[in-house]
């Protein structure tokens, strides 16, 4: 379906729970489909989940786990996150930033241990990231698996063939999640990328969850794409199946939250001309209410109803 808006903003004036259950739906059957794939082959007991930041990857593996444990297995949910070095060890960028989106944030050792573990012994101790302190935690995760256990590894990197290294291949099936889709004017012009769509899932998210200004999200942001550019996008074929995560209606739902942050960004800001470009595109879109978004949607990663 060609999203445009013209027709966003006639299903969202129109029928906006209709729209909403028809676009939760589109999801909800392209996660049964990959869940059913998975399934088909008992060979299978690590899922890797991959995709850019804001393609919904925390909320998914959920999912996922939920409905694998429906069909009879346990499903368990690897971090990579959490095998982030300590912030202090993380190494720099060009730009003499810490590196965040590089693979070699990742203590790639331990996740050869830990994951070598897990199939060999069923079992391992995992660590635990703490943000609020950029270290480690002295608490571990222990993982003990059954026979038909499934374990699910949620990541940036985790289709990236240094964190599976020495894991036998028939064990493994690869996810790719992104928004694949864009939104276009009546005349095929773009009004928002793929890019963008995530851009304001991530402001919306960073300051409602994780205390973060949106001068603070685009600041990041084009660290963040870079890292993508270098560290994900090279591996995305290498994925068994792909999801979008595109719901059609976002964008009304974000409005209302979008424009408050962005018209808290300073009129000086280095930003500004970035803010203005968002702003004169999310205003054009009907706003939905929060209070209509479901309590299972993926959507809920990234607003508060």
């Amino acid at each position: 379906m060609v999203n445009t808006l013209s027709l966003i903003n006639k299903k969202s004036s129109e029928n906006p729970q209709g729209f909403i259950f028809a676009c939760e739906e589109r999801f909800d059957s392209a996660v049964n489909a990959v869940v059913d794939s998975f399934l088909s082959n008992p060979a299978y007991d690590i899922v890797l989940l991959a995709g850019p930041s804001s393609s919904g990857k925390t909320t998914t593996a959920g999912i996922l786990a939920q409905k694998i444990r429906s069909s009879g297995k346990n499903a368990f949910i690897v971090s990579l996150d959490d095998f982030y070095f300590n912030r202090a060890d993380i190494p720099f960028n060009e730009d003499g930033m810490k590196d965040y989106e590089n693979v070699t944030a990742l203590d790639v050792e331990l996740i050869h241990r830990c994951f070598g573990e897990l199939i060999e012994k069923r079992e391992s101790k995992l660590p635990i990231f703490d943000f609020t302190t950029g270290c480690r935690s002295e608490e571990t995760k222990h993982i003990s698996l059954g026979k038909d256990d499934v374990i699910i590894v949620e990541g940036l990197h985790a289709l990236n063939p240094v964190i599976t290294q020495g894991i036998d291949e028939t064990h493994l099936y690869r996810i790719y999640i992104s928004v694949s889709s864009r939104i276009l004017a009546d005349d095929g012009e773009i009004l928002l990328n793929k890019r963008n769509l995530r851009l304001i899932r991530r402001m919306i998210r960073d300051y409602e969850h994780r205390n973060s200004s949106v001068e603070n999200t685009l600041f990041m942001w084009q660290g963040v794409l870079s890292g993508e550019d270098k560290f994900l996008f090279p591996f995305e074929s290498y994925a068994d199946v792909r999801i979008n995560s595109f719901h059609a209606y976002e964008t009304c739902l974000f409005k209302n939250e979008a424009l408050r942050l962005l018209s808290e960004v300073p009129s000086d800001s280095i930003y500004i001309e970035k803010v203005k470009e968002l702003r004169n595109v999310i205003n054009r879109f009907n706003a939905i209410e929060v209070s209509l978004l479901p309590e299972k949607s993926l959507l809920n990663e990234f607003i508060s109803r």
